[in-house]
C-alpha cells in the first residue's frame, strides 16, 4: 500500500489563526473561496513516501514526486480535500475519504485515503501517516454500474410504452397454497371459486411505473395513479387476468394478450399486454415487468371496418351481405316462425331526377332512421338494394308482423312532420314462414305482397313489374 509521512503543523497554525479571526464553520468558509482550500494544501509538507507510492504515482524518487505534487493533487481532489480538512477542524486525529489522484504520467487513480496522527504528535500535527489505497478497479466498476443503472432508468422512463414493475410474490404464494391442497385443474377451481381471482388481483403490489404510464392513464403523478388502481383494473380486466393466472399456474412466465383498462377519467382503453417475470426472480415472482401498448385507435379502426362490412354507410342499417348471412343463419337455427317484411322506398328516382342525388340520399337516410327506430334486436333491418329494404323478424308470427307494419306507418307519419320538403313513403309486403318452408320462399312471398301494395298505392299497375328475387311478373 502506498504510504506517506507528512507534516501538518503549518495547517494547524493556519486553523488557529482562522479560529482567532472568528471562523466557526470551516466548510462554508472554504466553499466561499477556493483559494483557501489551496492555501491549506500548500501547508502540508511531505516528509517520506514508500516504494509503492513511487510506483503508483510513476515517480523516479521522492524529490521528483514532491516537485510535481500539483500534478498529483488536482481537479476532483480539491473538493474532497475539504472533507478531510473539516474532519481535522472538528477535532478528529485522522481523516478518511475516497478521492482522485493522478500519476505523473497523467493516469487517473481512484484512491481510498486514510490519515492518522502518530501517537505523541497530536498536539502539533507534525507527523501524520497517510495511506492511499488504489481502488480504481472498484470505483470504475461502481461508475459503470451507475451508468448502466442510469441507462436502464432512462430506457424505462422514456419508453414509448407503459411500463409497470410489480411484485407477484403474494400471488405465487396463493397459487402454491392451492396446489398444496391437491388442486390440479386450476381452470375448474377458478370456475367454482371466482372470488379467488379478485383475491389475487388485490395481492399485486405495484413497485414503479414510467412517465408514459402516468400520461396514458391521465394521472397527475405516481401517487394519484397508485391510489386509484381499482378504477384502472376493473370490469373486463377480470377475464384476461384469470387467463393470466392459468398461464402462470402452467409455468408460462412470459405472456401476451389484449386487455381493457380504464383511464382515470373513465375512458376505456384497449391495450396489448406483455407480462414477464424478470430473470433471477423465477422462484418467487418478486419482480415482474408489465408492458402496455395502447391499441385503442387500432381497435376502433377494426370495429369501424367490421361495421362497414356489415352496414350500409348511408342509412346505417345492415347491408345486403349481412342480410344474406342472417337469412342463412335463421334458415339453419331459427327460431321460427320467421316473418319477413320487404319494403320499397317510393319515388326515389323522381326525387333524384328532379331534386338531385343529395335530396335522394337525404330521403334514404330518413328511411334508415324510421326503420332503425322500429326494429330492435334480435330483429334486423337491412338495405338490400338501391331503394329496397328488408326486415327479418325471428320468432315472430303474422299478427306481430302486421303490428310492425302499423308501427312503421306511424313513424313515417311522424317523420314527414319534421321534413316538409320531400314526402317519405313506403310500399311494404309481409310473409310469415310456414312449418318446413324455406325462407327463400318466404322472401319471395313478401316480395309479391310488397309489389301488390305498390300497385294498390298507384291505383293499378302502370307497367310490368319484375321482382328482384326471380319471381314471375306480378
Amino acid at each position: 500500500m502506498a504510504l506517506w509521512l507528512e507534516d501538518y503543523s503549518a495547517l494547524k497554525v493556519l486553523f488557529s489563526r482562522w479560529r482567532d479571526e472568528g471562523v466557526v464553520a470551516l466548510r462554508p468558509f472554504l466553499l466561499a473561496d477556493p483559494a483557501r482550500v489551496a492555501a491549506c494544501a500548500s501547508c502540508i509538507r511531505v516528509l517520506k513516501v514508500n516504494t509503492r507510492t513511487l510506483e503508483l504515482f510513476e515517480a523516479n524518487d521522492v524529490d521528483h514526486l514532491v516537485a510535481n505534487l500539483h500534478r498529483v493533487f488536482r481537479d476532483d481532489m480539491l473538493h474532497t480535500h475539504i472533507n478531510e480538512l473539516v474532519q481535522l477542524w472538528d477535532g478528529h486525529h485522522g481523516f478518511f475519504s475516497t478521492t482522485v489522484n493522478y500519476s505523473l504520467g497523467g493516469k487517473r487513480i481512484d484512491v481510498q485515503l486514510k490519515g492518522a496522527m502518530l501517537p505523541g504528535h497530536e498536539g502539533i500535527w507534525d507527523r501524520v501517516l497517510v495511506s492511499t489505497e488504489d481502488v480504481t478497479a472498484r470505483e470504475t466498476a461502481r461508475r459503470q454500474a451507475e451508468q448502466a443503472e442510469q441507462y436502464a432508468r432512462g430506457l424505462f422512463e422514456n419508453s414509448p410504452v407503459s411500463l409497470w414493475v410489480e411484485d407477484f410474490s403474494s400471488v405465487k404464494a396463493l397459487l402454491d397454497d392451492v396446489r398444496a391442497r391437491g388442486i390440479s385443474d386450476f381452470r375448474t377451481f377458478t370456475d367454482v371459486h371466482p372470488e379467488f381471482i379478485e383475491r389475487c388481483m388485490s395481492e399485486i403490489r405495484v413497485l414503479d411505473v414510467n412517465r408514459h404510464t402516468i400520461e396514458l392513464f391521465g394521472a397527475a403523478g405516481k401517487a394519484e395513479l397508485f391510489s386509484n388502481l381499482d378504477a384502472i383494473f376493473r370490469d373486463e380486466m377480470v377475464r384476461p387476468f384469470r387467463e393470466q393466472l392459468i398461464d402462470l399456474w402452467d409455468g408460462k412466465l412470459f405472456q401476451q394478450r389484449e386487455v381493457v383498462n380504464y383511464a382515470l377519467n373513465g375512458d376505456a382503453m384497449h391495450l396489448h399486454l406483455q407480462f414477464s417475470v424478470l430473470p433471477g426472480h423465477e422462484r418467487d415472482w418478486s419482480l415482474v415487468q408489465v408492458a402496455l401498448t395502447d391499441i385503442t385507435a387500432r381497435k376502433k379502426a377494426e370495429a369501424y371496418l367490421e361495421y362497414l362490412g356489415k352496414h350500409d354507410v348511408l342509412t346505417r342499417l345492415y347491408n345486403r351481405s349481412f342480410y344474406a348471412d342472417e337469412l342463412n343463419r335463421l334458415e339453419r337455427k331459427g327460431p321460427f316462425p320467421v316473418t319477413v317484411i320487404i319494403i320499397d322506398l317510393n319515388n326515389l328516382k323522381p326525387v333524384n331526377d328532379q331534386l338531385g342525388h343529395a335530396a335522394g340520399d337525404a330521403l334514404l337516410r330518413r328511411a334508415g332512421e324510421v326503420l332503425a327506430e322500429a326494429v330492435e334486436a334480435p330483429n334486423c333491418a337491412a338495405r338490400i338494394g338501391g331503394d329496397e329494404f328488408a326486415l327479418l323478424l325471428p320468432a315472430t308470427g303474422r299478427e306481430q308482423g302486421l303490428a310492425m307494419l302499423e308501427n312503421i306507418e306511424k313513424l313515417v307519419t311522424i317523420n314527414n312532420q319534421f321534413y316538409s320538403s320531400t314526402r317519405l313513403s313506403f310500399a311494404m309486403g309481409l310473409a310469415t314462414s310456414e312449418p318446413g318452408e324455406r325462407l327463400e320462399m318466404v322472401v319471395k312471398r313478401a316480395d309479391l305482397d310488397m309489389y301488390a301494395a305498390k300497385r294498390r298505392q298507384a291505383g293499378g299497375p302502370a307497367r310490368e313489374v319484375f321482382p328482384p328475387h326471380g319471381d314471375q311478373p306480378a
